[in-house]
């Protein structure tokens, strides 16, 4: 809880930014996961738990059905996209071993002043 009644209080609720999915300059970002964040770490096991989503839903809120939607329609997306960065970089190294006999001689070259 907040002591929003406080100046302090209030000036923490003045910081506060809260976003319904991700915001713009954000969006377009990769994302990572944070190891040292993870449920399966920080929580004992047996703990229980629960979900942000299922709470605001349990209050109120009215959009969990379209965050579901749109999260299934950017899981599909994603899967196309990580689909056709496998088949890219195995293409990559398919003419990198087709073209190995023939950068041979410059390789040696490049080996020589000192670079991999």
């Amino acid at each position: 809880m907040v002591p929003h009644k406080t100046k302090r209080g209030k000036e923490a609720l003045q910081r506060l930014k809260c976003f319904e999915g991700i915001p713009a300059p954000y969006d377009k970002m990769k994302r990572m996961v944070v190891p040292s964040a993870l449920r399966v770490v920080k929580l004992k096991p047996r703990r229980t738990f629960c979900e942000l989503s299922r709470i605001s839903h349990e209050v109120g809120w009215k959009y969990q059905d379209v965050i579901a939607t749109l999260e299934a329609k950017r899981k599909v997306k994603s899967k196309l996209f990580y689909n056709k960065k496998q088949r890219d970089q195995d293409l990559r190294k398919q003419a990198a071993q087709n073209l190995a006999k023939k950068l041979e001689p410059y390789q040696k070259v490049i080996e020589s002043y000192g670079f991999n």
